[in-house]
């Protein structure tokens, strides 16, 4: 089943409650699945990429989830909730590098409000109404060319325009005519390798001859389901803890791809509790779902490549992949690699996203998209849980 995108302005905060639960004799914890027996099947892929990830290849040491974003989250969160009082009078929210949150604004009125709400107001250079006409124009005109994308950068008040290294020729020249008639409102970003989703056969959750990653298990009414990308619901069906389809986890109800990349799983027994594996040993509780910001620092989990650290670099992000455009998205510098699709995107405790595509890898880094939980929760009707 497939859904409209939904209002971006939308915001969803839900408190949850703790719950350790167990699905069959695998336990399950949001952006892992630890997989029975994996360890002992000698010499394969799937046994080397739960030993990596079980010995700290994430890149993140111990207790990252309980560090990482606390500096940045307060203020990413004062950022947006001014920002959503503003709504079309703002060209979004972002964290400074001093880690101040600042609010754009077109007028000296809602500067005063800014500032006596917490946060730094700063006047931007471009109405928000122009740079939605921009972002108009490029989805009209780009949309249809994989390797490309697009979002607004509040700092700069531009709109910032990225291809991959598969945009070359002819595209390219459509690329670029294009931000030539946007003018000096448009910056041109070239991202090396190739924008992909990150599904991949191989470990965690199984199915279909695909591997993807658990994202953050949630529930609709007294039903547990766990969500993950949608472009892994898509291609499969029933999922599985194990490559031999032994251990059942879930069943997939609803997906979402393109146009949005999420899905919803509904667990076999109960789902895990509301946390995050940080492949150390330890687990990051999840208490609320919440709005990234530009600039803030946030964690990465998957079952390729463990945790891994970045920053948001834009929000409401349009990227086109060669499977079709998906829009609202989050854009980090987390790195990510195949088989980490669907995997949670999170700061401190709050759920923010659903690993979706990018380009790079772990070893090189990259540019990775995540799609945001709370459009997913609302779709759903779910809740973190």
């Amino acid at each position: 089943m497939t859904r409209r995108k939904s209002v971006r302005n939308s915001r969803l905060r839900t408190a949850v409650t703790t719950t350790a639960v167990a699905a069959g004799s695998a336990g399950l914890l949001a952006g892992s699945l630890y997989v029975v027996h994996a360890e002992g099947r000698p010499g394969g892929k799937e046994a080397k990429l739960a030993g990596d990830a079980q010995a700290g290849r994430q890149g993140t040491g111990q207790g990252a989830g309980q560090t990482a974003g606390r500096r940045t989250g307060q203020a990413a969160a004062t950022a947006t909730r001014i920002a959503d009082r503003l709504g079309t009078r703002t060209t979004g929210g972002y964290v400074d590098s001093a880690g101040r949150p600042v609010v754009t604004v077109t007028n000296a009125t809602d500067a005063a409000a800014v500032r006596a709400a917490g946060a730094v107001p700063k006047m931007t250079q471009r109405s928000p109404a122009t740079l939605t006409r921009v972002t108009s124009t490029l989805r009209q005109s780009v949309s249809d060319i994989p390797g490309t994308g697009w979002a607004v950068d509040p700092a700069t008040s531009k709109v910032t325009v990225w291809t991959d290294d598969t945009v070359t020729g002819t595209r390219m020249a459509a690329v670029q005519r294009t931000a030539r008639q946007m003018g000096a409102a448009i910056r041109m970003v070239r991202i090396p390798g190739t924008l992909r989703t990150f599904a991949l056969g191989g470990d965690a959750i199984f199915g279909g001859g695909a591997r993807c990653s658990l994202g953050f298990n949630v529930k609709r009414g007294q039903q547990d389901f766990f969500l993950t990308a949608g472009h892994c619901g898509n291609e499969v069906q029933n999922w599985t803890s194990d490559q031999e389809g032994a251990e059942a986890v879930g069943t997939t109800v609803e997906s979402d791809f393109p146009g949005n990349d999420f899905a919803l799983v509904q667990s076999e027994g109960q789902a895990g509790q509301s946390a995050v594996n940080l492949y150390n040993g330890q687990a990051q509780e999840i208490t609320e779902a919440g709005e990234a910001v530009v600039g803030q620092e946030v964690l990465r989990s998957g079952s390729t490549t463990g945790v891994h650290d970045g920053t948001v670099t834009a929000t409401n992000a349009t990227v086109n992949f060669a499977e079709g455009s998906v829009s609202g998205m989050i854009q980090t510098t987390v790195c990510a690699e195949p088989g980490d699709s669907g995997g949670p995107l999170f700061a401190d405790g709050a759920a923010l996203g659903l690993t979706s595509g990018g380009s790079g890898d772990c070893q090189t880094g990259g540019v990775t998209f995540f799609q945001p939980v709370t459009e997913a929760l609302q779709v759903f009707g779910a809740e973190i849980g």
